[in-house]
């Protein structure tokens, strides 16, 4: 069964989603991008937990992943909202890096796009995500 606050947090997960998503469709928006972060991290919390968020956060191999996505709400915060964005996407990428290639592997069941995520390239693409051996995956 899940609890209340995993779905209040996936609902979170999506709205901080949405909204980082207008941000940047509205030529990077700065108002809209914070706003999109603060759903986004708040989802996070609810959904995994807080003890889990704060271990996700604090792990010392991804502090290069962490201090680029902060900085990079930093940075959308003081209105500099394309270049907060890209040390975000850096940030993010680093830190969730190892699951796209779970999520790749799992995508290749779906029945329309599934063909596109079983070509020899896509599928080398998203191997290159899984690199870097001793690192386990993320949460």
């Amino acid at each position: 069964m899940v609890s209340d606050n995993t779905k209040i947090g996936t609902g979170l997960l999506f709205l901080g989603c949405i909204f980082l998503f207008l941000g940047v469709i509205f030529l990077f928006d700065s108002a809209l991008i914070a706003l999109g972060d603060v759903l986004f991290l708040t989802g996070l919390t609810l959904t995994i937990g807080f003890s889990r968020t704060f271990r996700f956060f604090t792990r010392k191999d991804r502090v290069r992943g962490i201090i680029a996505f902060f900085g990079g709400i930093l940075l959308v915060m003081f209105r500099w909202g394309m270049l907060g964005m890209l040390c975000q996407l850096y940030g993010l990428v680093y830190l969730f890096g190892q699951f796209f290639p779970i999520a790749a592997a799992s995508m290749k069941d779906t029945p329309v796009i599934g063909a596109v995520f079983r070509m020899p390239a896509v599928e080398k693409f998203f191997e290159s995500f899984g690199g870097s051996g001793g690192r386990r995956a993320p949460v």
